[in-house]
């Protein structure tokens, strides 16, 4: 699901206690969160299991398998290892793995169906939000 076009976005546009005015720079500003936390997972995995760092040939049913186990060992390790020597290198450099190579979608056209629910959950994230400021 797309951010809002046109709406502020980054996560260093709300420093200094701005809030959001509309319920589209408020599922902007989640938005944004969610990638932040999304890239540093699989930023985290990459720098762990090598065979994510590079394109596969493997079919895709194959791949997912490969994320998954991969995920799957990563929280394993991080559950039976009190010091995590990956998340301690990550928070130590800001180094998340991502590389210098990704690849970035510059522009992506959203359905109508997805366009509509997309505003519906924004209105909602943010009617809940300012609900819950006002008590």
């Amino acid at each position: 699901m797309t951010p809002f076009r046109g709406q502020r976005y980054h996560l260093n546009e709300w420093k200094n206690g701005r809030q959001p005015t509309t319920a589209e720079e408020f599922f902007n500003m989640k938005h944004s969160r969610a990638r932040n936390v999304i890239e540093r997972c699989f930023g985290m995995l990459k720098l762990r299991w090598g065979i994510l760092r590079d394109t596969t040939w493997y079919p895709m049913k194959t791949k997912c398998r490969i994320i998954s186990a991969c995920a799957l060992l990563h929280n394993f390790i991080r559950s039976n290892m009190s010091i995590d020597p990956i998340e301690h290198r990550v928070s130590e450099n800001g180094d998340n793995g991502g590389g210098q190579n990704a690849d970035f979608i510059q522009h992506l056209e959203s359905s109508p169906v997805w366009t509509n629910f997309r505003q519906q959950l924004a209105n909602e994230m943010f009617l809940d939000w300012q609900n819950l400021r006002h008590i």
